[in-house]
């Protein structure tokens, strides 16, 4: 008699969607909607090991650490995805969050199935990133079991850096090795197996929080204003000034005419303002205040 292999739950049949394929075009969209709607409640399960994260994240940061993403397919993408999105949004280097995806670049825009499989592969690329011991590493596998992903997980134990392990499949659980364990359970997909769906969903909104609260936590942002963005482009520059603007009370060419001064860094131009201070001195008081606007602007 065999025995049968217990899938984990990113793998088994939705019961709700056996018969999607005979179900309107609207009714598909239902169905996927209120599956979605799952995802919020999930994460939020998980609320107490997101912020023992991003506690562990903002004490490496300080201490001159970086933070790593490791995955494949979907979950690598939004790694990836994330990490990028850190230096234009807070004026972060790009060395300080990095994604390394199975496969390198190549499988951002082209699914190659086949570069997951090999836990060596992730050992060497966590060696190639030099990853130390002041260091995090996040595996990202919906499953829980992508080869990759555990064998970068080893390795950066090996190594002494801390690990997080996110996934949705709670039958992984009990066989991973991490010093924090993000498991939302999302349940089955509404196609089986096509983690793109719910679980890249829910990856996606806890690399979000990650990252986010991380930043603000660094004073990366003021209130709700991401006053140390990097103005690369037009809109980021319309939102320099009006970031400026709102904190100064100070028209548009006022605003800009500050912002020029202060070589279009938010934080500092906002400091210039209120301390009446030239550049330099702008940058020395916000170091004295550890990069925190609040405290800069009310001494």
């Amino acid at each position: 008699m065999t025995t049968r292999k217990c899938l984990p739950t990113t793998e088994k049949r939705n019961p709700k969607s056996t018969h999607i394929d005979t179900l309107s075009t609207l009714e598909i969209v239902d169905l996927i909607n209120s599956e979605d709607r799952m995802v919020p409640q999930a994460v939020g399960t998980q609320r107490e090991s997101i912020a023992a994260a991003i506690d562990l994240i903002v004490d490496c940061f300080r201490e001159s650490g970086r933070l790593f993403y490791v995955g494949a397919g979907t979950s690598g993408r939004l790694g990836v995805l994330d990490a990028s999105e850190c230096p234009p949004t807070f004026g972060v280097p790009p060395t300080l969050v990095q994604g390394i995806i199975a496969g390198g670049r190549r499988a951002l825009v082209r699914s190659i199935e086949g570069a997951e499989d090999h836990p060596e592969d992730g050992a060497k690329a966590i060696d190639k990133r030099r990853v130390s011991p002041k260091d995090v590493v996040v595996g990202l596998a919906a499953c829980g079991m992508t080869p990759f992903v555990r064998g970068a997980l080893r390795r950066a134990r090996q190594i002494g850096a801390a690990t997080i392990f996110v996934t949705c499949a709670p039958e992984a659980v009990k066989s991973l090795t991490a010093d924090i364990i993000i498991n939302p359970v999302v349940g089955p997909e509404v196609i089986t197996g096509s983690t793109r769906m719910k679980a890249g969903t829910a990856t996606k909104l806890v690399l979000n929080m990650l990252t986010t609260t991380a930043m603000i936590k660094l004073g990366k942002v003021h209130g709700n204003l991401m006053v140390d963005l990097r103005a690369v482009n037009n809109k980021l520059r319309d939102r320099s000034a009006r970031i400026v603007m709102e904190l100064t009370h100070l028209s548009r060419r006022r605003a800009e005419a500050l912002l020029r001064r202060a070589e279009g860094k938010v934080k500092a131009a906002i400091v210039m303002h209120f301390r009446q201070v030239d550049l330099p001195n702008a940058l020395r008081i916000l170091d004295e205040c550890d990069q925190f606007l609040r405290k800069a602007i009310s001494i």
